[in-house]
């Protein structure tokens, strides 16, 4: 039998992790290194056998590299123009942004990187957007995780498809690619940087996966990968069992902040005691990374062990007070005020809002009628069904800004935003915080984790619907 070509193995991961649907547009993230550069000479030739377009090339052009990173931005535009692909160019200072969010610089142009991918999405029409991350990927995530301390949900490695952002090339190695590009004589750049063994990820990438390679296991990238999946699998499982639980051992306090009852967290099995605090501290945590210490500090503030007072851990401070543990965020301090935000979103998508400490998550549905959008909300704050209608013109989220309104579902007039707010109980510090979804016309469609607005409903004439999500960041880090 002879053994699948490098294009039949992407075009198998494909359609086994229904990636990239037949009739989808997908903007390719292209860097200008092999393994982007590779992605996305693969998407357009598979493109025409799994009936999906190409809509261009986006890149992330970081400044980090001096004239380096300007030679990558001239590339990728020399590269879409011999393809006959537009493309579409964001400039971010990521050092400015670490600053400014007291993060790494790595976490920084991550978010970064995603937020404005989904501008250029946007832009071109695009359903998806491809990046290129490989196997070797995958087990260099899953060392640095295990190396800092992440629990299961971590070592779950990176994901094939988190919202609209589909990873085609998880099942293949970085070497392969390589040898691809050869083979058609397509250049690529080299970045220096990533021989900087300084740089965790390079140091995991270039001494450590050869000495184990060496020493105890010469297909140890295969290992580990699958190590990632299996666990994958495991973590979602535990994901479902701690929600379920959560309506017995958490809720909500004044000011975003968490309740979590310590005999019922306790008296839990530990697997599910501990995804529990981890959810809930990535709720508070603003994207910060949180290690299986930490979620252990809450199971011991829960118990009254060594730990009797607070903890103050990466962005949540955590206090036992009588029998209860309660999580708030110590990200900003109360009342200070922040900087606008507006940023456009894909449907399909998914957009990481820094200033927030969440993301939003949007997905059409076809099934259509009242009836419907019920099943999919369940009594869910944290999620709104409008009808794909509203969305028609493009959708964004914001920042509140003066004598915004809306028409809260069930009300015949409308309501200024500031009552809503107030009447949602939502202190005067947190209120900038609260992100709005809003239509092409700048109308507020949903105030994300409170009202969605009477002229966005669902009704049963309703032939599609687009279900947005509020997603509190939790432990996502380290996927390049």
């Amino acid at each position: 039998m002879s053994t699948p070509s490098l294009q039949q193995r992407v075009r198998r991961s494909i359609e086994r992790e229904a990636l990239i649907p037949v009739g989808s547009t997908v903007l390719a993230a292209v860097s200008g290194g092999s393994d982007s550069v590779a992605l996305l000479r693969l998407l357009l030739e598979l493109a025409p056998g799994l009936g999906f377009t190409v809509a261009g090339v986006g890149h992330v052009n970081h400044g980090l590299r001096g004239t380096a990173s300007e030679g990558d931005e001239a590339f990728c535009r020399g590269l879409a123009l011999r393809l006959a692909l537009p493309i579409e160019v964001r400039r971010r200072d990521a050092a400015a942004l670490a600053l400014a969010h007291r993060t790494s610089i790595e976490v920084a142009a991550r978010e970064a990187r995603y937020a404005a991918l989904a501008e250029m999405a946007a832009r071109l029409g695009a359903d998806l957007i491809a990046t290129g991350h490989t196997r070797d990927d995958q087990a260099e995530t899953f060392l640095l995780r295990l190396l800092r301390g992440a629990g299961s949900s971590g070592l779950s490695g990176i994901r094939p498809r988190r919202g609209a952002v589909v990873r085609p090339l998880l099942e293949t190695r970085r070497q392969e690619l390589r040898r691809y590009l050869r083979s058609i004589g397509q250049p690529f750049r080299d970045d220096a940087s990533n021989r900087d063994t300084a740089i965790p990820r390079n140091w995991v990438r270039h001494r450590l996966l050869p000495l184990l390679a060496r020493r105890l296991n010469g297909d140890i990238v295969e290992v580990l990968a699958r190590q990632a999946g299996g666990l994958r699998d495991e973590s979602a499982l535990l994901d479902q069992m701690a929600e379920e639980a959560a309506g017995m051992v958490a809720a909500p306090r004044r000011g975003g902040a968490i309740e979590l009852n310590g005999p019922a967290l306790l008296a839990l099995p530990p697997a599910v005691a501990r995804r529990l605090a981890r959810q809930a501290l990535g709720r508070l945590a603003g994207g910060r990374f949180l290690g299986a210490n930490h979620v252990e500090a809450v199971l011991e503030l829960a118990a009254g062990g060594r730990l009797r007072g607070a903890a103050d851990l990466p962005g949540v401070r955590v206090e036992r007070i009588g029998s209860s543990v309660v999580l708030y965020s110590r990200g900003r301090a109360p009342g200070r005020s922040l900087g606008p935000f507006n940023y456009a979103i894909a449907v399909p998508g998914r957009l990481e809002v820094p200033e927030c400490g969440c993301a939003i998550e949007a997905r059409r549905r076809r099934t259509s009628g009242q009836r419907a959008a019920s099943q999919v909300v369940r009594g869910d704050c944290d999620v709104a069904v409008i009808d794909a209608a509203s969305a028609r013109g493009g959708l964004a989220v914001r920042s509140r800004r003066p004598g915004d309104w809306i028409r809260p579902l069930g009300l015949q007039g409308r309501k200024k935003l500031q009552d809503v707010l107030v009447d949602r109980k939502v202190p005067r510090g947190e209120r900038d915080r609260v992100p709005l979804v809003v239509d092409g016309n700048d109308r507020v469609l949903w105030v994300a984790g409170h009202v969605v607005s009477h002229d966005a409903r669902v009704t049963d004439s309703t032939r599609s619907m687009v279900v947005l999500k509020l997603i509190r960041n939790a432990e996502e880090g380290d996927e390049a």
